[in-house]
């Protein structure tokens, strides 16, 4: 059974949520009552109301402000090697489509990750600006709440910086005409990162939250964030801090790599020892439904991505356990052919479609649109759909199955701690040690030494379907060479990525309510 998770409760009315960033509709805020939010934003409680708020598009991903299926793994891996979006046909979700052939526009695009990061964005600042009106509260409780937004905010942003790098910004909310000015990638991470320094550095992060609060924000997922922002922006002025605060978590002896990789992607696995942090899904009562996509309760993710059709075979162990899914994200039989030898993480990562599935009574019901080639379908297996995973829930049952999104796990620490020892002449031992510790864990002999390609390796196996390996194709370099339609063996990508692909374009909704805005290059 799961834990209490701070999530969604039905407070949608803090604030209107009707249009883009730049625009009026998205700035409004409604009075939750008949008196002014000033007289009403004065306690505690009501204080962490609006923090709840401003938690709550971290689960719109999936499927929120937008309609559109948007999940974080899914909108990043189809830009990588390791994920095809596939789905019912070619045409199918055309933004995804468009997005894995780098072939995007500002009209069909990823930009439901646009608006629901904006929505994060004003309710952070709203939070923020509600603090000052809170004289029921003491100034350490202030304090933890406004760190808490602080980072919030700051994991919004580096989402934006990193899909659309050109962005409207601001730290407060917007008065009429309500258009902000527009910073190039460069300046997006200076402010955004020195502001999470700041955060961190104040204190007032805890470590941990009781099992009531679990899912809020502590110090080591900002020490993540912070570190995923500076290796992303390849800032070696930070280095030599983003590997203290790796070394932080390794010696704070409060996390670990679980013995059995299988483990994580399970119920049971969720906020275990490896989990520094993760986005709460929850199906008892979860009432999200097709008309209510930003209710409170499971995901869309794992039944969008789940096995076409999928029908097992009598007597495979996978028979009466997995559902069938949409057919999105399958990972490619050459990202599965990657793996070395006895890697356990294969079969984990890789779901394969022929082997557990009834072919004959598959293809009979029509089950994939491409052609049926034994050995080529693979779903993520981290996020299948399970029998009884929506068990319980009030609303649309696909829309709230019970699976946690994994964001930062401890193993990520051990890889970027070893990098960066790499990264700033520290010790090259000490860095394949743990290397190693990922490596042993997935059934693979240690390395004498490590390399940097060798890291990138172990971070692509270990996070396949995780939605990490197209940031670090870009942020290494190899993106123009790794990301060519000729690598695609099954020639399902045409085009080679270029170097405008690093960002998506601008909605062009926004573009038309701000004319000061410019469009990406390249769009």
């Amino acid at each position: 059974m799961k834990r209490n998770k701070i999530y969604t409760i039905g407070l949608l009315a803090l604030a209107t949520l009707t249009a883009t960033s730049c625009s009026d509709g998205f700035l409004e805020v409604t009075s939750p009552s008949d008196f002014p939010i000033e007289e009403y934003y004065t306690s505690k409680e009501k204080i962490n109301e609006a923090l709840v708020a401003a938690y709550a598009p971290l689960h719109w991903f999936d499927y929120g402000t937008t309609s559109n299926y948007n999940a974080l793994n899914l909108s990043s891996d189809i830009m990588s090697d390791d994920m095809y979006p596939n789905g019912g046909n070619d045409a199918d979700c055309p933004y995804l489509q468009l997005a894995f052939n780098f072939s995007a526009t500002p009209l069909t695009d990823i930009n439901g990750i646009w608006l629901d990061c904006y929505s994060g964005v004003k309710r952070s600042n709203d939070v923020i600006k509600y603090l000052d009106w809170a004289t029921e509260m003491s100034d350490a409780d202030k304090n933890v709440i406004l760190s808490q937004t602080r980072v919030l905010r700051a994991y919004y942003y580096n989402l934006l910086w990193k899909y659309y790098g050109n962005i409207p910004f601001f730290f407060e909310n917007l008065e009429a005409p309500y258009t902000a000015p527009q910073l190039k990638a460069d300046e997006v991470y200076a402010n955004v990162i020195a502001d999470l320094e700041d955060v961190i550095e104040r204190g007032a992060l805890k470590d941990e939250w009781d099992d009531t609060n679990i899912g809020r924000v502590t110090k080591p997922m900002a020490y993540m964030l912070f570190t995923e922002m500076v290796m992303y922006q390849n800032d070696q002025t930070r280095y030599a801090k983003a590997l203290g605060y790796m070394q932080n978590i390794i010696g704070s002896g409060k996390f670990g790599l679980l013995d059995n990789y299988a483990d994580i992607w399970t119920e049971a696995g969720e906020w275990s020892k490896e989990s520094i942090f993760e986005i709460n899904y929850y199906s008892v009562n979860g009432g999200r439904a097709w008309d209510n996509g930003l209710g409170a309760g499971g995901t869309v993710n794992v039944r969008l991505c789940g096995p076409r059709g999928f029908i097992a075979k009598a007597g495979d162990p996978y028979e009466g356990v997995v559902e069938a899914g949409w057919g999105f994200g399958y990972i490619p039989p050459k990202s599965i052919r990657s793996f070395e030898d006895g890697d356990v993480r294969k079969d984990v990562t890789g779901f394969d479609i022929w082997e557990h599935g009834d072919a004959e009574k598959m293809q009979d019901a029509g089950w994939m649109f491409r052609e049926r080639t034994p050995g080529s379908y693979y779903s993520n297996g981290k996020y299948l759909p399970m029998a009884g995973g929506n068990a319980g829930c009030t609303g649309a049952g696909d829309m709230n199955f019970n699976n946690n999104f994994r964001v930062y796990r401890y193993s990520e620490t051990l890889l970027y701690a070893a990098e960066l020892l790499l990264k700033t002449g520290g010790s090259a031992s000490q860095a394949a040690d743990y290397v190693n510790q990922v490596r042993n864990r997935a059934g693979l002999a240690s390395l004498s030494s490590v390399d940097q390609d060798d890291i990138l390796n172990e971070r692509r196996h270990e996070f396949m379907g995780e939605g990490k390996r197209y940031w670090d194709l870009v942020r290494t370099g190899n993106a123009a060479t790794v990301l060519k339609a000729a690598n695609d063996e099954l020639n399902f990508r045409t085009k080679d990525w270029d170097v405008h692909n690093k960002y998506l374009p601008i909605p062009q909704d926004n573009i038309e309510a701000d004319p000061n805005l410019e469009q990406n290059p390249g769009y």
